[in-house]
């Protein structure tokens, strides 16, 4: 059996802001739970635990619902997000593809 991992305050309040955003968003267009469902490809039961926040759902499900439903995810505009991910591409350029712990050095003589 898995331990639960234990996640941070943060990281639920804003698991549970998405799936209130993506619950609001499946409302305002008047579909029901089956339908987002069907649309994302995925069960009613997975479905509402996007909508109830749960973070074990994974990452690409609850995007997917919320990019359905018309929650922003990042900037809406294309070009935007094109900018933005150039923009992380660049500053991850300058720095080290790995990163390795400092080896102790034993100097006390």
């Amino acid at each position: 059996m898995k331990h639960p991992r234990a996640l941070s305050p943060l990281t639920l309040e804003a698991a549970k802001l998405l799936g209130a955003n993506v619950r609001l968003g499946r409302r305002q267009r008047r579909w029901t739970v089956a339908e987002l469902a069907e649309r994302v490809g995925v069960s009613e039961t997975t479905m509402l635990k996007v909508e109830r926040g749960d973070p074990g759902v994974r990452l690409g499900i609850a995007f997917e619902a919320a990019a359905l439903v018309g929650v922003p995810l990042f900037d809406e505009d294309r070009s935007r997000r094109a900018l933005e991910a150039a923009r992380v591409d660049d500053r991850l350029a300058v720095l080290p593809q790995r990163v390795r712990q400092p080896l102790e050095v034993d100097d006390d003589f």
